[in-house]
């Protein structure tokens, strides 16, 4: 009976001390709370022991938080845009007792949401509906993130960035904007076309030139002297040809006869005399 007694009073020795300890893991701080009031100083990651009965551990996670949000957004021309919004925010560990003491808890629900909703409502209401879907959507990440890092600015929270993850348009505005960017695109495709029109008639325009300047340039050297001299050389490449040819000339240049037509010799464009 005596053993027995001892051995329930081991029992109730260790379940006492067991619950005096707990394990803050990587990623969270622990906050220890005596008699209802919050320790200023933190509990780093490891084991930590605490006096049950007047003292707790309120563990805080420190990693990054995605707080996705669903709601309307109020565009200047004064229209509501379907939004899925996503907030990445982090815990300051070293401010996390202040945190609990000063927002609780359910800062998230109870700060962080207002904050936002606030923020987002003020950045919205700035830009048109068809912004939002467009290029500007990063700009107006960037001013929603800025506004709340303001509001919560030393209050251990940090405001890493916000995502705009969807943008639901009203129908006929969607439709209208599909409708002006196919017209973009198509007068585009129409200015392509008509560069590389003109492009071709360029490239037909200097063939043409080449070809005059050309033309230009063998009628300014072909003069009476030089004809003279092509048909001499003509003459000395027929003699030394083997074969019957009947060769008509007027003495200045000569032609041949093949298949019953006269053909010069010599081409140019100088007149015949």
């Amino acid at each position: 009976m005596k053993n027995f007694f001892y051995f329930s009073a081991l029992l109730v020795a260790i379940s006492m001390i067991l619950p005096s300890c707990t394990i803050v893991r990587e990623g969270e701080v622990g906050v220890k709370r005596t008699l209802g009031k919050y320790q200023e100083k933190s509990v780093d990651k490891g084991v930590a022991f605490f006096n049950p009965f007047i003292t707790s551990i309120q563990k805080v996670s420190t990693q990054t938080e995605n707080l996705e949000v669903g709601l309307n957004l109020p565009s200047k021309e004064g229209l509501n845009i379907r939004a899925e919004i996503s907030i990445l925010y982090s815990l300051n560990g070293t401010q996390a007792a202040e945190v609990l003491r000063q927002l609780g808890v359910n800062y998230e629900r109870s700060v962080i949401l207002p904050v936002f909703r606030s923020a987002v409502a003020d950045v919205s209401a700035r830009y048109y509906a068809k912004d939002m879907h467009t290029g500007q959507r990063a700009v107006i990440e960037q001013a929603i993130k800025e506004q709340m890092s303001t509001n919560l600015e030393g209050r251990g929270i940090l405001i890493e960035t916000v995502l705009v993850k969807s943008i639901q348009l009203p129908t006929n505005l969607a439709r209208s904007i599909e409708e002006k960017l196919e017209a973009e695109q198509q007068a585009l495709r129409m200015e392509f076309v008509l560069q590389q029109a003109k492009q071709e008639a360029d490239q037909q325009r200097i063939k043409a030139e080449g070809t005059r300047d050309a033309q230009l340039i063998i009628a300014e050297g072909l003069t009476p002297e030089i004809l003279k001299f092509k048909s001499i050389e003509a003459f000395l490449e027929l003699a030394k040809s083997s074969n019957a040819k009947v060769i008509i000339t007027d003495s200045n240049m000569p032609m041949m006869m093949n298949d019953g037509q006269v053909t010069p010799v010599i081409s140019g464009n100088s007149k015949m005399k």
